[in-house]
């Protein structure tokens, strides 16, 4: 079998447009927070174009000190990613945390223009929740979610408080390349999402609008988006901004190494909220 006819298969998938391979959707539950005794409650809402979309609300004990919002990454669906997040109403925030479209219980099929309609709605939404305030909207994306959360942010009115970005990339051509020149067979086709991925919502064209406190976090041992994306995001960025490395990992930051991390988000969003 030639070389050709090996990367056939591959180049038809690209050049058929590849940004969807970023969504790996699911729409098993993966854990049920009432099962760890955290209280919730769904929230349905529509997005853009009408897709029915459902969240995940957290409330605190009292007057919140701000609302989350966060966006996850590409995989699974908000049963899976809740944990990273749901810790700070026991800090006193609000924390909203939602399915794209094609994700979990929300409807549609995924695609990245309606993923930002989605950001979009999610941060509309969140100012209808108990105490919300406009100038006190926390932006967590995480991966993907980062991205999207960005390109939300910078087509929406709402001007965040502060934005928090873990492993997220700085563009869907450059990760897509990065991505392949991991390995020796994909290497040289590394130049292909130049030409192929789309260019739209990359985080690198939203990050510079938001003049916000932003805090960027990535892993130096990230296997999944190169540390060096993140490095080239937060370089795009305007101050004020701070980069936390963390040891390893890809979203671990306040999961494996809450302990460390968890303490110092609470520093920051309270300095960037003016507490």
């Amino acid at each position: 079998m030639t070389l050709a006819r090996l990367l056939f298969p591959l180049l038809t998938v690209f050049l058929g447009g590849c940004t969807h391979l970023f969504f790996q959707p699911s729409r098993e539950i993966f854990s049920d927070p009432a099962a760890a005794g955290i209280k919730y409650e769904v929230i349905k809402f529509k997005s853009g174009d009408g897709t029915l979309l459902t969240g995940l609300f957290f409330a605190p004990a009292g007057v919140p000190r701000g609302t989350v919002v966060h966006f996850h990454g590409n995989a699974q669906n908000m049963t899976a990613h809740y944990p990273y997040s749901a810790w700070l109403a026991k800090e006193g925030f609000n924390v909203f945390i939602f399915d794209y479209r094609g994700y979990g219980a929300s409807g549609g099929k995924p695609d990245l223009d309606g993923l930002v309609l989605d950001g979009k709605a999610a941060l509309a939404h969140a100012l209808k929740l108990p105490g919300a305030r406009p100038d006190r909207i926390v932006i967590f994306g995480q991966s993907l979610g980062g991205a999207i959360s960005l390109a939300a942010a910078a087509g929406s009115e709402l001007k965040p408080a502060a934005v928090v970005l873990e492993g997220t990339f700085y563009s869907y051509k450059s990760v897509a390349s990065a991505a392949l020149r991991r390995h020796w067979l994909s290497w040289p086709l590394s130049w292909l999402p130049w030409v192929a991925v789309s260019g739209r919502h990359a985080a690198k064209d939203s990050v510079g609008s938001l003049t916000c406190p932003k805090l960027f976090i990535h892993s130096e041992k990230d296997r999944t988006v190169p540390f060096s994306q993140g490095k080239k995001l937060y370089a795009a960025a305007c101050p004020p901004k701070q980069f936390w490395p963390v040891p390893a990992g890809h979203i671990e930051a306040f999961y494996a190494y809450r302990e460390t991390y968890g303490p110092k988000l609470l520093d920051f969003l309270a300095d960037a909220l003016k507490e």
